[in-house]
């Protein structure tokens, strides 16, 4: 129990002491539930994902680098996407593809189509880290989510589906 307190306060009494301050500060409850469940869910997450990475060695960059890679449909990616994806400069992502060559987990090679551009995927060690950090994970993010039924976290699954769909059009607005 000590570990979900914080200064005294469970986690449950955090939450409801933020939505009550934003709604007396203005804001619609209905929003402000989902708005601070949503955040406070991530940010819980985000503390155990830093704990995951460190044991696997991997920086949060790093693991940046190679969930991209494992999601390109098996398609090799540029270092100028890399670092477009992982929003940092050009020459920092050279620095991490050379660590992360170093240590074998990405490789380099010439674009077949265009001499002058590298293209970089997962090495077979770099995609067993990803599974393996996947499995980790979905044991932790299975136990958050233990509460609901499998019909309750679908229906969960296409509302934020909905609320996903919506950040496309604010964000082309």
């Amino acid at each position: 129990m000590a570990a979900r307190k914080k200064a005294g306060r469970t986690v449950q009494e955090q939450y409801r002491e933020a939505v009550a301050s934003y709604v007396a500060a203005g804001g619609d409850e209905s929003v402000q539930r989902v708005i601070t469940a949503v955040n406070s869910l991530s940010r819980k997450l985000d503390q155990w994902y830093t704990r995951q990475l460190a044991d696997l060695d991997l920086s949060h960059g790093e693991w940046s680098v190679v969930a991209v890679l494992a999601t390109s449909e098996g398609r090799p990616v540029t270092p100028s996407q890399l670092a477009d994806a992982s929003n940092v400069a050009a020459s920092s992502m050279t620095h991490r593809l050379d660590k992360m060559t170093e240590r074998g987990l990405v490789r380099r090679s010439p674009d077949p189509e265009n001499r002058t551009r590298v293209l970089v995927e997962l090495t077979t060690q770099g995609w067993e880290l990803f599974e393996a950090a996947v499995r980790e994970a979905n044991v932790v993010e299975s136990d958050v989510l233990a509460g609901l039924k499998r019909e309750e976290r679908d229906r969960l699954a296409a509302l934020l589906e909905v609320v996903i769909s919506g950040l496309d059009e604010i964000e082309t607005a």
